[in-house]
C-alpha cells in the first residue's frame, strides 16, 4: 500500500528520491544521509545519487543487493513487490527513481506502485 513520505526539510518532491528513500530505509533524517551520501560520491569520485554510490552506501550499512526475475519485466510493479513483501525493509531501484518499500508498503512522495522495479536492496536480519 502507498504510505506518504517526504522527510526533505524544505519540502521539495523531485530530484532527491535516494536520500528520501535511503533516509526511511535507515531510519535516519534527510539531511544525515544527503551528506552521507556526499561523502561515499567524494570517495567514489561520483555524484551522490548515482546507482554505484548509493548501492555501495547500502551494502556498507547492512543490505545485500538482489536481481528481478526477468519473466515479466513490464508487468511486475512496485506496488506488486511490496504486496509479495509483507516484512521487512527493502530499497528498490526503478528506471530514474529510487523507492523503499517497509512492511509492505512504498513510502513515496507520489504513488509509485505502477512503476517497475529494476533490482532491490534487503535490509539484512540482524
Amino acid at each position: 500500500m502507498f504510505v506518504f513520505f517526504n522527510p526533505n526539510p524544505g519540502a521539495k518532491r523531485v530530484g532527491d528520491c535516494t536520500v528520501r528513500a535511503i533516509a526511511k530505509a535507515m531510519r535516519t533524517d534527510w539531511e544525515k544521509t544527503y551528506l552521507a551520501l556526499c561523502v561515499e560520491g567524494l570517495k567514489l569520485h561520483d555524484m551522490p545519487s548515482a546507482n554505484s554510490v548509493w548501492g555501495s552506501y547500502l551494502k556498507a550499512n547492512g543490505f545485500r543487493q538482489y536481481a528481478l526475475p526477468d519473466t515479466c519485466p513490464e508487468c511486475y510493479t512496485v506496488a506488486a513487490f511490496a504486496d509479495e513483501h509483507p516484512h521487512g525493509t527493502y530499497v528498490l531501484a526503478l528506471s530514474g527513481h529510487v523507492v523503499t518499500v517497509e512492511d509492505g508498503d512504498y513510502c513515496d512522495t507520489w504513488d509509485s506502485g505502477d512503476e517497475v522495479p529494476i533490482y532491490y536492496f534487503e535490509k539484512e536480519k540482524q
